[in-house]
C-alpha cells in the first residue's frame, strides 16, 4: 500500500477565514482518513464490501450528528466544521462519507428537528456513538425526482399503524439498526416515522453489481404488514416539507463532500505531472497538462468559496433551498470534470487501483444522482430566479 501523501490546496487561503475550532476539526479527520481509510479503501472497493471497522472512528471525529447538540450526544459543532468532516471523509471515498451523511443529516437531523424528546433522548445518543446505524428510506422504484408520488402508505389501526410499501437505492440499509421512513396516511399526507430492525415484515434486502460507491452498503426496504408503534410517528412536521428538509441538510454536506474527491484527484495528478517523465522532461512542464492542472485549481478554489460561504449562510439561518442546490450541482459536476482530467493525466495508471482517482470516477457518477439529479438541481435554480416551475 502507497503512503497517503494528500496535500490540501488552498490556493486562496481559505484557512485564514476559518476559526481554530474548524481546523482541529478538520485537521483530525484528515488525520483520521489518511491512517485508517486510504490504507484499506481501495481492497474494500474492489471487494465490494462496506468496511464496517470504520464505524467507531467515524463516531470518533464527530463525523455522526457533528452539529448535533451535546445533551443528545452529538458534538454541537457548527455547519462549517461539518462540512469541513463530509469534505475530509470524501476525499478518503464517497461511499464513506455517504454513510455519514445519511446517519447525520438524514437519520439524526429528522429525529432532533422533527421527533419529541422522548424519541431523541432513545436514538440520537446511540446514533452519535454509531452503537446505532441508521438509513432514510424517501425512494421508491417508481418515485425518485418526483417523491411526492410515492405509495408506500400507513393505515392506521387503532393501536398501532400497519406500513406497507418499498423502498430501493438506500445507503447503509443492508446493516441498519432504525430507518426514517417516509409514507402516505389514509389522507395521502405525508409522515415520519422510525422503523426499527426486528420489526415482522421488514426486511433489508442488498444492491449488488454496483460500479459505484463499491465501498458503500446499498439496499431496499420492503415493509409488508409491518406494524408501527404509534410512538415510532415523528409528530412535528409532516408533508413532502419535512424530507425535503432533510435533503437540504444532506446536500449541505456533499457541497463540502465532492470539493475532497476533486482535491484528492488533483493532488494526485499533480504529483504524477512532476514524477512522470516523457520526452526527457516532466509531462507538468508541458502546456497541455498545466493547462489541465490550472484549470482543476481554479474550479477547486471557486467551489471552496462557494461552500465557505453557504456554511456561513447556513450558520446564520440564511441558507435557502435553492442556494444549497447550486452548490450541491455545481460542485459535484466540478469534481467529476476534474476526475476525468486527471485520470486521463496518469494515462493508462489512472484506471488502476494503485490510484484513488478511477474510484472517484466511478463514486462521483452516483453522487451526481442522489439527494437530487444534476437536472433537476438545475431546474430548481432555474425556479428560483425566473419564479416559474418547470416541474408541472
Amino acid at each position: 500500500m502507497k503512503p497517503d501523501l494528500f496535500q490540501a490546496p488552498d490556493y486562496y487561503l481559505l484557512d485564514e477565514l476559518l476559526t481554530e475550532e474548524h481546523k482541529l476539526v478538520r485537521d483530525a479527520a484528515r488525520a483520521w482518513v489518511k491512517r485508517e481509510v486510504s490504507p484499506i479503501i481501495e481492497e474494500f472497493a474492489q471487494k465490494a464490501e462496506f468496511p464496517k471497522q470504520l464505524i467507531p472512528g467515524l463516531a470518533e471525529i464527530g463525523a455522526f450528528g457533528p452539529y448535533i447538540p451535546e445533551e443528545y450526544g452529538g458534538a454541537g459543532l457548527d455547519q462549517i466544521s461539518y462540512g469541513l468532516i463530509m469534505q475530509e471523509i470524501e476525499r478518503g471515498d464517497s461511499g464513506v462519507r455517504s454513510t455519514s451523511s445519511v446517519q447525520s443529516s438524514l437519520v439524526m437531523y429528522p429525529i432532533w428537528k422533527y421527533g419529541n424528546e422522548e424519541q431523541r433522548k432513545k436514538y440520537l445518543p446511540k446514533l452519535a456513538t454509531g452503537e446505532f446505524i441508521g438509513c432514510f428510506g424517501l425512494t421508491e422504484p417508481d418515485y425518485g425526482s418526483n417523491p411526492g408520488g410515492m405509495v408506500t402508505n400507513i393505515k392506521d389501526m387503532g393501536d398501532h399503524y400497519l406500513l406497507n410499501g418499498a423502498k430501493m437505492w438506500i445507503s447503509n440499509a443492508p446493516f441498519a439498526d432504525i430507518a426514517v421512513v417516509w409514507a402516505k396516511n389514509e389522507e395521502g399526507r405525508i409522515k415520519g416515522l422510525i422503523v426499527e430492525r426486528g420489526m415482522e415484515g421488514f426486511t433489508t434486502p442488498e444492491t449488488h453489481n454496483k460500479w459505484s460507491l463499491r465501498a458503500s452498503s446499498t439496499g431496499e426496504l420492503i415493509f409488508d404488514n409491518v406494524k408501527i408503534p404509534k410512538e415510532n410517528i415523528l409528530p412535528n412536521k409532516d408533508g413532502l416539507g419535512a424530507p425535503l428538509g432533510c435533503l437540504d441538510s444532506a446536500r449541505y454536506g456533499i457541497a463540502w463532500g465532492a470539493i475532497g474527491a476533486a482535491m484528492d484527484c488533483y493532488d494526485t495528478a499533480l504529483r504524477y505531472s512532476k514524477e512522470r517523465i516523457q520526452f526527457d522532461k516532466p509531462i507538468g512542464a508541458t502546456q497541455l497538462q498545466q493547462k489541465k492542472l490550472a484549470e482543476m485549481i481554479t474550479e477547486i478554489t471557486k467551489a471552496q468559496l462557494l461552500t465557505w460561504r453557504l456554511g456561513v449562510l447556513r450558520n446564520e439561518g440564511k441558507a435557502t433551498t435553492a442556494q444549497i442546490s447550486m452548490a450541491k450541482r455545481n460542485n459535484v459536476a466540478m469534481a467529476m470534470e476534474i476526475a476525468r482530467d486527471a485520470r486521463q493525466m496518469l494515462g493508462g495508471m489512472g484506471i488502476t487501483g494503485e490510484y484513488s482517482i478511477m474510484r472517484h470516477m466511478m463514486n462521483l457518477e452516483s453522487v451526481v444522482t442522489y439527494e437530487g439529479t444534476h437536472d433537476i438541481h438545475l431546474l430548481i435554480t432555474g425556479m428560483d430566479v425566473t419564479g416559474l416551475s418547470a416541474f408541472k
